[in-house]
């Protein structure tokens, strides 16, 4: 299927591993001009032909208006797929307002602002499409990760909020709610999986089988795969779609 992304400018935020990572391959594979921004220049994203790297702070309230302006006078699509989850592990009471700060301002603020950045540009481009990476966290609220759940939860609501703004304007707005996906954030050292089995003192490799094990398929979905259904989003070939929010979770919510 041709999704009719080559030629287009793409900017995709947290883009130097995992999902962002793949995200960005998948639009160069199209053939699109990617504006990867990320903490650091990786090894991976400087491999990438037709990739434009921006080291940037995304938590830096200046950050994402930094990126934007690096992507020019056009932008065809805007991917907000910088996050973090970290796991509380000691419960709701010891999470700080200093650690609600540092998850919101990542995971919704970061979004907010490269999106208020990028909107005027698409706007006199005559349109252009934003997906914003969410979690089957919005709806599948988690002690283990409430200020990451509360905060995808917003990014939901901002997804739905902007679509009927911007909708009769050209500009569709859309979020991907993936579950546990393969990547150094949950199977990594210092990921999901190691914390949470560090702090249950059990081998994180049980902590991977119980996420598993909460999915009608029995695994991690691959990056790849979240990958694929951003750049379905973002193309031409379902244009009547906007405000949606798409799971990606192997089957793990289970209400309609």
């Amino acid at each position: 299927m041709d999704l009719g992304l080559a030629g287009k400018r793409v900017v995709v935020t947290g883009a130097g591993r995992g999902i962002g990572l793949a995200i960005v391959r998948g639009f160069v594979a199209e053939g699109a001009a990617v504006v990867a921004g990320s903490r650091r220049a990786t090894k991976e994203l400087a491999e990438l032909d037709g990739v434009t790297v921006v080291e940037v702070d995304l938590a830096d309230a200046a950050g994402p208006a930094d990126l934007i302006a690096a992507a020019g006078e056009r932008i065809d699509v805007l991917v907000n797929n910088v996050g973090i989850a970290p796991p509380r592990t000691h419960g709701f009471l010891d999470v700080t307002d200093n650690m609600w700060a540092d998850t919101w301002n990542l995971n919704v603020m970061a979004a907010v602002r490269a999106t208020r950045a990028a909107l005027p540009v698409m706007l006199a481009g005559g349109g252009g499409a934003i997906v914003n990476t969410g979690s089957v966290n919005s709806r599948l609220a988690d002690p283990l990760v409430i200020d990451y759940s509360a905060s995808k939860a917003a990014l939901a609501s901002f997804t739905k909020s902007l679509s009927k703004e911007f909708g009769p304007r050209g500009i569709r707005v859309n979020s991907v709610a993936p579950g546990p996906v393969a990547t150094d954030l949950w199977l990594g050292d210092g990921g999901v999986a190691a914390t949470v089995g560090a702090a249950q003192g059990i081998a994180p490799s049980d902590v991977e089988a119980g996420a598993k094990a909460a999915m009608v398929t029995g695994r991690f979905t691959r990056p790849e795969e979240v990958a694929t259904l951003v750049l379905l989003l973002a193309s031409a070939r379902i244009p009547n779609v906007t405000g949606a929010d798409f799971a990606i979770d192997g089957g793990m919510l289970t209400a309609l």
